[in-house]
């Protein structure tokens, strides 16, 4: 399941005397978050309620303390995590702190205030709560395992042994806990040279498998096989590409060649349990054996050891999940299925279109028709219209809208390129979309510059990047899609494309984009906006480029959007300003921003959600349509011009893609506009879906 999906199962009770606007604000937030939300009006009921469902989050309002004792309720609930209390009271909170609450929510009955406030609790002490409950039932299974396991800390200072490692051993805990490693007594029948072996494999980050000698307490030596894995830990010294680590082991394992095992688990080979589990068993021990303050550091280290693109992806239940969703994961996530037959259907590479001279017009801004620029007054607003532009520019709006967005950001002054030549590579780049696309073409990349430039505006936005961030934001959204062949990466892979061949069916398409984008661009010197500025420089942004173009490849979409979520949102929900100055996180919150200008459609006023949805619907028709003719595997069956439910499509890719990417941007960068927009479109798709309807809209009175 994916780490950003709402926890729909999350019960939260609110505690309000009287039905008012704040307490009606934080029921729609609920409502809206997917949690099973209950109310109650007095202590009695509360705890009635409480002691029935034991709720994992409970919000009691503060602001009304003639109704009842707030604090003396929050005591006999020993879960409350929210109070109420107007801005304008200066009173101490170490009463309520003490009474058992640990936040403070001051009114604001504002809806959308409400949800991100929920969003917040859910993504930080909530799901801290999960995970320490799940450390203490993989401690429970430690306990009862019959392998024998010992964990020391950083220092070598051993911190647990369970039942197993006592029986097998002979020692008792009381006679190990506490000691350091050097003090129990090692094997005499290792190799002498095996400790180097050992260290020498482990110094290179390999793993390391073979025999070893423990020895137990009565003298006698064992022979074991065991695994040794390198790991990270919290508050390590050792001087390596990680960051130093506490140790997890097995009693199999009681060499202590001072400086490089005991950085390392090490763990008998068939005791089942994974690297990753094993990892997170290590840091939430060491979080229990300390103060408050470790344990949220350790719980953020848990998060660290998560980012791994395996456990990011999409983990579907059975056969019997809504189609449209498995059909736009498979379709969106994989990179195809290869065919036995040999009967391919090769795709081949075109090069690039060239603009003939007399077609090249290196006017400036301000020659645009005024028709042309009448359609782009309000460009800088979310409703602007692209189909408008689409249609005033004969099917040309990337070069027009382009040269005002980039002239309003001053690409030009920043590049050091005059306006003629930033038109000319607008106009070349513009020709190498396909018109013929329904959906990936020069109207897509338009909308997409649009919705990058609307973000960059933002506060929060603007703080995180510096300029030369800024810039590459607006050509990597201009070039995302450059030479789209309106198929997806599994269809390319599947048809044994040219460009599949030469990009291993990885990121086929992203890697084509990023690649022919710099290829026009610096093949001529007329339209080289890279032509004038420094090299050091270039080298920056070109990497920002192909970074973010190669960021719209969906295979990442739940990594990129979990990193930003641990990296980036929570620490701000914990007011840590920093991460915004980070160089790494400058990089995720670029990856975040195109990613959601790219796929905003649902997000926009509700007319250009509908046209985007058709558009996107008839490619995937087309494809589905070819794939038939060739013989190819049909990547997702459910778009079939005859039978396909576009609001069921528009629902599964909703709910499965854009909803928890949206609510982590909108809590970065304030956007309650796209989040009533998207909400709005969900409902127009539900309501057709329910009347049964399978167009774009219903049909006529």
């Amino acid at each position: 399941m994916c780490l950003l999906s709402h926890l729909s199962f999350l019960q939260v009770l609110l505690v309000f005397a009287k039905e008012d606007s704040q307490s009606n604000g934080f029921c729609w937030a609920c409502e809206k978050a997917n949690f099973r939300c209950s109310m109650a009006r007095t202590p009695e009921s509360a705890l009635e309620c409480f002691s029935e469902k034991h709720h994992d989050l409970v919000i009691i309002d503060h602001r009304h303390s003639r109704h009842f004792d707030a604090e003396a309720l929050s005591i006999c609930m020993l879960t409350c995590v929210l109070f109420l209390r107007p801005d304008r009271e200066e009173a101490s909170v170490m009463p309520l702190i003490n009474a058992g609450f640990n936040r403070r929510y001051v009114e604001n009955a504002n809806m959308m205030a409400c949800y991100n406030e929920l969003l917040q609790l859910e993504h930080g002490e909530v799901r801290a709560q999960f995970k320490l409950r799940a450390g203490n039932a993989i401690f429970t299974a430690l306990e009862q395992s019959q392998e024998a396991i010992e964990i020391t800390s950083e220092d070598q200072v051993i911190q647990y042994v369970n039942p197993a490692y006592e029986s097998i051993m002979g020692y008792q805990k009381g006679e190990l806990i506490g000691k350091e490693i050097i003090e129990v007594p090692k094997s005499e029948k290792n190799k002498p040279d095996l400790l180097e072996t050992i260290n020498s494999c482990i110094r290179k980050g390999k793993e390391w498998q073979g025999i070893y000698y423990a020895k137990k307490k009565n003298g006698d030596s064992i022979q074991q096989n065991v695994k040794i894995t390198p790991v990270i830990g919290q508050g390590g010294k050792h001087k390596d590409r990680r960051k130093g680590s506490l140790d997890v082991r097995s009693t199999t394992s009681r060499g202590s060649d001072g400086e490089i095992l005991n950085k390392y688990i090490i763990i008998i080979v068939n005791i089942i349990i994974t690297y990753f589990v094993i990892q997170v068993i290590n840091i939430i021990n060491a979080a229990q054996e300390s103060s408050p303050m470790p344990v949220a550091e350790a719980l953020d280290r848990v998060l660290e050891i998560l980012r791994t693109t395996e456990l990011y992806s999409p983990q579907l239940g059975t056969k019997d999940e809504d189609p449209h969703t498995n059909d736009l994961v498979g379709g969106l996530m994989t990179d195809g299925l290869r065919r036995l037959s040999g009967n391919e259907y090769i795709f081949s590479t075109k090069q690039p279109h060239h603009i003939p001279s007399h077609l090249i017009t290196p006017l400036s801004l301000n020659d645009i028709p005024p028709r042309i620029a009448q359609t782009m007054e309000n460009e800088d607003s979310w409703d602007f219209d692209v189909f408008n532009l689409e249609a005033a520019t004969m099917k040309r709006p990337l070069t027009y809208l382009g040269l005002k967005i980039f002239s309003r950001f001053g690409v030009c002054e920043f590049l050091n390129c005059p306006e003629a030549t930033l038109r000319s590579w607008l106009q070349v780049i513009e020709a190498n979309y396909h018109s013929s696309n329904s959906y990936h073409n020069s109207s897509h990349a338009a909308d997409v510059l649009h919705a990058t430039a609307y973000f960059l505006c933002k506060e929060r936005v603007k703080q995180s990047l510096d300029p030369i961030d800024e810039v590459a934001a607006l050509i990597a959204a201009t070039v995302h899609d450059v030479d789209h062949p309106g198929r997806t990466n599994s269809f390319l892979c599947n048809a044994g494309s040219e460009l599949a061949i030469l990009y291993n069916d990885t990121a086929v398409l992203e890697s084509h984009h990023a690649a022919l984008a710099f290829q026009i661009t610096t093949r001529d010197d007329k339209c080289n906006i890279f032509k004038n500025i420094e090299r050091n420089e270039y080298r920056t942004l070109r990497q920002a480029i192909i970074d973010m173009v190669l960021a719209t490849e969906m295979t990442k979409h739940f990594e990129h959007v979990n990193k930003f979520v641990n990296s980036i949102n929570k620490p701000l929900a914990e007011s840590v300003k920093s991460v915004l100055t980070s160089p790494e996180n400058r990089i995720l919150v670029k990856r975040m921003l195109i990613k959601c200008a790219d796929i905003s459609n649902p997000c926009r006023p509700q007319e250009l959600c509908i046209e985007w949805a058709g558009r996107i619907s008839e490619e995937y028709f087309a494809q589905t349509d070819e794939e038939k003719r060739q013989g190819l595997p049909v990547v997702m069956p459910v778009f079939d011009r005859n039978t396909c439910s576009i609001p069921k499509s528009q629902i599964s890719f909703i709910d499965y893609f854009i909803t928890d990417m949206f609510d982590a941007w909108d809590a970065f960068a304030d956007l309650p506009n796209l989040m009533q927009h998207l909400d709005n479109n969900f409902k127009y798709w539900k309501g057709l879906d329910e009347r049964k309807l399978h167009s774009l809209r219903p049909p006529p009175e």
